[in-house]
């Protein structure tokens, strides 16, 4: 069933690019967009944590849980976002439906090895600043596109409770933003276009280890760090004068020669530490921590003498409930619920204000009948930002479903 499901979402894939625009915020205008991924269903609806060992689940934020994997395991996730944004004067609300992993992992005895593809970054911004009274130059900013990761990693399980591992990505995407500048009424504006292509490549390492503390209970933890890194920016610019329309369609008139620069940004260290408690098989409680230093992702286009950055914190809690996993008991019994809380404080600071999100998550995990698979669903919601400061708050809502499909391959068979 796996191989047959495998095929058929890669196929999907095909139709389904991952550039998607995964976000509509207008803070994805800085650095290099809006953080995408924030692991698999089941660990986003327990506020992201990732220190438990699962046979049956890809970890990935945490390399060592590849060690852990019993059957191979093919995961799939998306994503549907609705998001109110208002300011002191206005509000405006979006939805966006996304692809958010596509991943496959492998059991080699006490080796376990695994590979996909997740998003990274997301750009989608629209920003204008109007004068009808012909006081000022209007403004208008749109940014689209965005980064991805191709990922292989492998865990060594060391001790039956210890673990260790190692991922290496490969990162990619375009960056593409408009910046019009136009006087009310006059048809004609000036018009800066900035293509930005990125590459480069990182990696991270981590470490799971338990121990029993009772009969029936556990302690869990988990630690995992990504050194800093680099990240290729090559952009073209285009300055030039077009013609625009009511909708804001642009059509060039007049171009000057386009300007190729090459920036060496900056993908800043992290490290993460997840601490929890209970019985792998019933129920789990704990909690996360990361911290991530200040990267450098100025480029030309997105520096503001009203921006600057600081260090990224994130904390998280959360856990899972199973009332009873016995594939003999009834199938309300087998449902796996999940729920967490997280405070993130992004690092962005904008007019002297900290961008901080507060959301809480819900999840729900039903088993496919006859088989180690699972079909898993959750909801996030919360606040980013502030309408203080003339900035702006987002309300948002995002309905999350994946897939977790495992099977026995490589397997030969025995006939008498």
């Amino acid at each position: 069933m796996i191989k047959k499901f495998l095929i058929s979402s890669c196929l999907l894939l095909s139709l389904v690019s991952f550039s998607q625009e995964g976000t509509s915020s207008p803070y994805s205008f800085y650095g290099i967009g809006e953080a995408r991924f924030n692991g698999s269903v089941e660990s986003r609806t327990m506020g992201g944590i990732s220190m438990i060992p699962d046979s049956t689940r890809i970890n990935f934020q945490n390399p060592a849980g590849y060690a852990n994997i019993k059957w191979t395991n093919f995961t799939i996730g998306g994503s549907s976002s609705y998001n109110k944004q208002k300011s002191g004067t206005s509000n405006a609300t979006t939805q966006r439906t996304t692809l958010d992993y596509l991943a496959l992992a492998i059991p080699l005895g006490k080796f376990g090895a695994g590979f996909g593809l997740i998003p990274y970054s997301s750009v989608g911004y629209k920003i204008e600043n109007i004068y009808p009274d012909g006081s000022q130059n209007n403004k208008r900013f749109n940014g689209w596109g965005g980064t991805n990761r191709v990922f292989l990693g492998t865990g060594y399980r060391i001790l039956p409770n210890w673990s260790i591992g190692a991922n290496v990505y490969y990162n990619f995407g375009k960056i593409q933003t408009n910046s019009l500048e136009f006087i009310p009424y006059v048809p004609i504006g000036t018009r800066e276009l900035n293509v930005n292509e990125l590459s480069g490549v990182n990696f991270n390492i981590g470490m799971m280890y338990q121990y029993k503390l009772k009969e029936k209970l556990q302690f869990f933890s988990s630690l995992y760090y990504t050194p800093k890194s680099t990240l290729v920016s090559n952009n073209e610019r285009i300055i030039g004068t077009v013609s625009y329309n009511s909708n804001y369609d642009l059509t060039a008139v007049d171009t000057f020669e386009s300007v190729i620069t090459k920036t060496d940004l900056q993908l800043p260290q992290k490290w993460s530490l997840g601490l929890g408690i209970g019985n792998a098989k019933k129920w789990v409680a704990g909690g996360e921590v990361s911290i991530q230093d200040v990267g450098k992702l100025y480029n030309n286009y997105n520096t503001l003498s009203n921006v600057t950055y600081g260090k990224y914190q994130r904390y998280s809690i959360g856990g899972y409930f199973t009332p009873n996993a016995n594939p003999f008991m009834s199938y309300a019994k087998r449902i796996t619920y999940r729920g967490g809380f997280v405070f993130e404080k992004t690092g962005l600071m904008v007019n002297s204000t900290s961008i901080n999100d507060v959301g809480m998550t819900l999840g729900l995990g039903f088993p496919i009948t006859g088989s180690l698979s699972n079909l898993n669903l959750g909801l996030e919601f919360g606040k980013k930002g502030t309408t203080s400061n003339n900035l702006v708050q987002e309300n948002y809502f995002i309905f999350n479903i994946g897939f977790s499909l495992n099977d026995k391959w490589f397997v030969k068979s025995k006939y008498n």
